[in-house]
C-alpha cells in the first residue's frame, strides 16, 4: 500500500510562485501526477511524471508549471510559477496505474490511478 501525503500549498497573489510537494511511502509506478479541483468544478489533470521518465501537462499550466521528481521516485514535485487566480484549487497527488506514462490518466482526470492523497490548498488572489 501506498500513501501520499501532499504539502506546499497556500495563498499568494496573482504572479506569484508556489512549490508543491508529494511524499511516497512505498514504491510507486506507472503515473505519479498532479491533479486538482477548484469549487464547482471536476477533477482535472495538471502535470505528470511517467516511470519512463516522461512528463505531460494541462495546456493551462504548460510554460507556466514544472513537474520532477527526485532519483528516489518517493517526492514528487510541482513548481508553480505566474500563478493565476484560475488556479485557485485543491492539489492532489495521485500514483499507480497500468501505464508508465500519464497523458492518458490526465486526460481522463485520474481514472485508473490506485493511490491518492488527500490534497493541497492552493489559493491565488488577483
Amino acid at each position: 500500500q501506498v500513501q501520499l501525503v501532499e504539502s506546499g500549498g497556500g495563498s499568494v497573489q496573482s504572479g506569484g510562485s508556489l512549490r508543491l510537494s508529494c511524499v511516497a511511502s512505498g514504491y510507486t509506478y506507472g503515473c505519479m501526477a498532479w491533479f486538482r479541483q477548484a469549487p464547482g468544478k471536476e477533477r482535472e489533470g495538471v502535470a505528470g511524471f511517467g516511470e519512463d521518465g516522461s512528463t505531460s501537462y494541462a495546456d493551462s499550466v504548460k510554460g507556466r508549471f514544472t513537474i520532477s521528481q527526485d532519483n528516489a521516485k518517493n517526492t514528487l514535485f510541482l513548481q508553480m510559477n505566474s500563478l493565476k487566480p484560475e488556479d485557485t484549487a485543491m492539489y492532489y497527488c495521485a500514483a499507480g496505474g497500468e501505464l508508465n506514462t500519464c497523458g492518458y490518466y490526465l486526460r481522463v482526470s485520474g481514472d485508473g490511478l490506485d493511490y491518492w492523497g488527500k490534497g493541497t490548498l492552493v489559493t491565488i488572489s488577483s
